[in-house]
């Protein structure tokens, strides 16, 4: 891996597969609090092939399940009324994908809508401002209300209609749930979209580190592996200060049950 700097961003360049335990270079100064991250120190373009993984509620401001079996994706679609089905992934989808992308910390204890589209929106080439994006979102002292915001600032900021917004609207996701966050990763990354996720609780990466956002929080899936039954999540308020790892799309689910993505 190569790094250069340029006006404060460091960009890393890697032709082959990040793995995991690489992941302290991506460290920033200073380590997020749970609640919210501190103002990044600097900017980070992490572009790579595909990782090799190993190893689960309206708003953020910040219970984990087990991983489930491999299943083939449901056609179900758990969409909002307002939304439409996205397509299933394609025998073309590759095995394995991670987007380009710029990450950022959230800028304060609020931002992590922002924060979480922006890193989405910079996997399409997008460099608005966090405050910009947050305008966008109507993001308030009190966090970014639901995944029908980001679906909507998403779509305006890019001058499309990709995405779609996703509810899981029980307690704990259900099978057909996680198939169908499966497909839908699978198509937005394979298409060259990241997918932004609003969750809250508890959640165990596949290192064993646990992630903690009672009060709800956003976060960004920038990649899969495994077919989808894998993906890899950037995290704005990490309060490892890493601010990436990877999960079970299962136990993602389960963070997000109550609430919604965009994809």
């Amino acid at each position: 891996m190569a790094a250069a700097s340029a006006g404060g961003l460091t960009l890393y360049h890697s032709a082959t597969a990040v793995p995991s335990s690489d992941a302290q270079a991506w460290s920033a100064a200073g380590e997020p609090s749970r609640d919210g991250a501190q103002p990044a120190q600097r900017n980070q373009q992490l572009q790579g092939a595909p990782d090799a993984a190993t190893g689960a509620k309206g708003g953020g401001s910040g219970a984990g399940s087990t991983p489930g079996t491999k299943s083939t994706p449901s056609p179900k679609s758990t969409t909002s009324a307002a939304g439409t089905p996205s397509a299933q992934s394609t025998p073309s989808a590759p095995a394995a994908k991670t987007l380009s992308y710029e990450f950022q910390w959230q800028e304060n204890y609020y931002f992590c809508g922002p924060a979480a589209t922006r890193i989405a929106l910079s996997a399409r080439g997008a460099q608005q401002s966090q405050s910009q994006v947050a305008q966008s979102l109507g993001t308030t002292v009190n966090g970014t209300n639901s995944a029908d915001d980001t679906t909507r600032a998403l779509n305006a900021l890019t001058n499309g209609s990709f995405y779609k917004s996703h509810f899981i609207r029980t307690q704990a996701a259900s099978q057909a749930d996680a198939d169908q966050l499966r497909a839908d990763v699978v198509h937005a990354v394979s298409n060259g979209y990241a997918v932004v996720a609003n969750i809250a609780g508890s959640a165990t990466d596949n290192d064993g580190n646990d992630h903690s956002y009672p009060g709800g929080h956003f976060l960004t899936v920038v990649g899969y592996s495994d077919d989808g039954q894998n993906v890899t999540i950037a995290d704005p308020a990490d309060a490892r200060g890493v601010g990436r790892y990877t999960m079970s799309t299962v136990r993602l689910a389960h963070w997000i049950a109550l609430r919604g993505y965009s994809a």
